[in-house]
């Protein structure tokens, strides 16, 4: 401008201020661990690489210390390893169902899992933490282990593992459930008996064991031997008819409860006995119609014919049957032989004998065996021959047709000794007997 000071421009060219230099944590797969390298921002950019950056504070970040650039208390970016596996658990097939233990036991739970990087594992019970008193945890790069001592009913419960790498998690649930044996039932009364039967009654047992109850068992002891037998087992109601006591004994009843651990370990006792008492025996004489079994003789076995060596006993038999016992009467050709020392006659249980003893040649002939009673009389015949060795010598036709005994015939001079005639046959030389 005219008449004006040249005014004198100075400009000033800032320079644009460098990038700030980060430490990052690169993840080297060949050594398999993060190294810290500097940078700018504009490198880490251009490398094309996707970063995870951590904010943290400068005690906490390696290497030397920041840049006087950095602002104290600014966050520091970290670059965090990356999940190469994701977690899961493997849970044992035997604990996805409840596992029991009783009172007393250890109970030491090992369950593998994966994850890479190591993952962070964590129990709970219950949806609280472990009572580090009672329950040891140790964690593991491939598993987990919950260990309890002595367990305790306490310890029941649902106990969940869970495995978390960055925001991956994985869960497991395991039921544990600790039990022992049942409370006693709290009483137990004799209702009735009556015959041999006794009727029960008792009320369950306030504790269970904390599981449910598999039954009863019902026990029985007659005062005389004082011995406990078992009636029946796990029966699940609470009254029950005792039957098929013994009359006269006097009983006293006990009742088990039962669980998976065993029997409750007393038994409350009934405070009666129940007295079996023998029933009175009531005779009836009426209504009863008595049978009529008279029956006239009847012979069921017949007399068989028989033919028999002289000097040899012979036994003839027959089978009668009637009632009342019937008169049994012996005949020989149409006479009676009773009282006949020669013959013996015998009767038992309706089987009639007749021995003839040492027959001769005059003991054959027609024998009758007659049987007699009230109802009726009924008879049998047979015939027996009587034979013996020697000659038979004939006989002349006038002693033949006379029928003339042996004696006679030696009377009269018709015979000799030895002889033997067509009808009579004599054993030695005395002549016909």
């Amino acid at each position: 401008m005219a008449g004006t000071p040249e005014a004198r421009l100075e400009s000033r060219c800032l320079a644009p201020p460098s990038p700030p230099t980060v430490k990052i944590s690169l993840w080297s797969p060949a050594s398999g661990r993060p190294s810290m390298e500097a940078a700018t921002a504009p490198e880490v950019a251009s490398s094309g690489s996707t970063l995870k950056v951590k904010e943290t504070s400068p005690a906490d970040a390696e290497g030397p210390p920041a840049s006087p650039r950095q602002e104290a208390g600014s966050p520091i970016p970290q670059l965090l390893s990356p999940i190469e596996e994701h977690p899961k658990i493997w849970l044992p097939r035997a604990l996805r169902q409840t596992y029991i233990r009783k009172v007393g036991d250890t109970v030491n739970l090992l369950i593998p899992f994966q994850g890479k990087p190591k993952p962070q594992a964590t129990w709970t019970h219950d949806g609280c933490a472990l009572d580090a008193g009672r329950v040891s945890v140790r964690n593991g790069e491939r598993d987990s282990i919950l260990f309890i001592r002595e367990a305790q009913r306490a310890d029941s419960g649902r106990y969940q593992l869970s495995v978390r790498l960055g925001e991956l998690e994985a869960t497991a649930t395991i039921d544990i459930l600790v039990i022992e044996r049942p409370g006693p039932p709290q009483s137990i009364k004799l209702v009735d008996v009556w015959g041999s039967n006794a009727t029960l009654e008792w009320t369950p047992p306030q504790d269970t064991g904390n599981t449910a109850l598999l039954g009863y068992t019902v026990q029985k002891a007659d005062t005389k031997s004082g011995l406990w037998f078992t009636v029946l087992e796990r029966y699940h109601r609470t009254s029950f008819t005792v039957s098929n006591l013994i009359v006269g004994n006097s009983y006293a009843f006990r009742v088990f409860a039962e669980n998976q651990c065993g029997l409750s370990e007393t038994a409350p006792i009934t405070a009666d006995l129940a007295h079996i008492q023998k029933a009175a025996t009531l005779r009836k004489t009426g209504g009863f119609a008595q049978r009529d079994f008279s029956e006239a003789p009847k012979f069921t076995q017949p007399l068989a014919d028989c033919t028999t060596v002289m000097g040899y006993d012979t036994q003839l038999f027959c089978c009668v049957r009637a009632s009342p016992k019937p008169k049994i009467i012996w005949l020989k050709n149409k006479m009676d032989i009773q009282g006949n020392p020669k013959y013996r006659a015998l009767t038992h249980l309706g089987i009639c004998s007749l021995e003839i003893r040492k027959p001769g040649p005059f003991d054959g002939g027609i024998y009758t065996c007659k049987a007699v009673n009230p109802l009726g009389e009924a008879s049998v015949d047979c015939r027996v021959d009587v034979r013996g060795k020697g000659r038979t010598h004939t006989l002349s036709p006038q002693l033949e047709n006379s029928g003339a005994e042996p004696q006679a015939c030696m009377e009269k001079g018709l015979v000799g000794f030895p002889f033997t005639c067509s009808r009579h046959w004599a054993p030695s030389s005395s002549g016909c007997i």
